[in-house]
């Protein structure tokens, strides 16, 4: 019986944080399920690489 009051507690508190998740993101704070992730290969790259590409210094 303990058991089954753990799992479904678990459940209770996954289920809460999921929907606090879902709020945040209805309200710009982050992304969570429904917006999905950016692409980020249509991203600019090119500052990033000269910084990480080593360049002799005059």
């Amino acid at each position: 019986m303990e058991m089954v009051i753990a799992l479904a507690c678990a459940a209770a508190v996954l289920f809460g944080a999921d929907r606090l998740l879902l709020w945040l993101e209805g309200r710009g704070h982050i992304h969570w399920r429904r917006k999905g992730r950016k692409d980020l290969s249509s991203e600019p790259t090119t500052e990033l690489d000269s910084m990480l590409s080593e360049q002799p210094r005059q």
